[in-house]
């Protein structure tokens, strides 16, 4: 198994499908990070693809909050919480379970208008995170949305473990200005700038 994965393995492991699996510290967290997705980019009536989706979370979320995707398409490289994201049988929602990193064609599953990445990209090594960045760049007809852990936090943010890793931010918005120069960064919604994310559109 790929080391990117290998953390997740583990947590299936020992939690089975529970929350613990998507390594999240806790559903609050998850879900601000999910909030910054929809306050960057409106997510009603679009088809939406989201990497990593694990338990399918992000849809339920959407659900909850009133936010009516056209379509979902949930991918996984973990069929077990692909199937657990299946049971809860959510409307207009489809879930796959594939390595997207080691088969980049799989971003472009249903034709997605915007493609969101939450927490895949903590345990990617810098050239595997910008592999992945620039197929769901070309794979999303409108947008790409995505999270990871900044190494421009202050000395205060929590240390991260051989499990989660901070990605070069500037590097990753120079990438991101080289694709489109619609680009918005939020690095503001976690004491000491812990995560940050980066909405793309075309």
């Amino acid at each position: 198994m790929a080391d990117y994965l290998k953390a997740y393995q583990q947590g299936i492991q020992k939690h089975g499908t529970d929350f613990e699996v998507t390594l999240w510290a806790s559903p609050r967290t998850q879900q601000l990070r999910f909030d910054i997705f929809s306050q960057m980019y409106r997510l009603d009536g679009k088809s939406i693809l989201d990497a990593g989706c694990s338990r399918g979370d992000l849809a339920q979320w959407l659900l909850d909050h009133g936010i009516a995707y056209r379509q979902y398409t949930g991918i996984d490289a973990l069929e077990p919480v692909i199937n657990f994201a299946r049971s809860r049988n959510l409307p207009r929602a489809s879930f796959h379970a594939g390595d997207f990193v080691s088969d980049v064609s799989l971003l472009s599953t249903n034709q997605p208008e915007v493609i969101c990445i939450s927490g895949s990209l903590n345990t990617m090594s810098d050239e595997e995170a910008l592999k992945v960045l620039q197929a769901a760049w070309d794979a999303a007809g409108e947008a790409l949305l995505f999270n990871f852990l900044s190494d421009r936090a202050g000395p205060a943010a929590p240390l991260q473990d051989r499990i989660a890793r901070r990605l070069n931010t500037m590097a990753l918005l120079d990438w991101a200005f080289e694709m489109t120069p619609d680009v918005t960064f939020r690095q503001d919604y976690f004491p000491h700038g812990h995560d940050a994310t980066i909405r793309m559109k075309r």
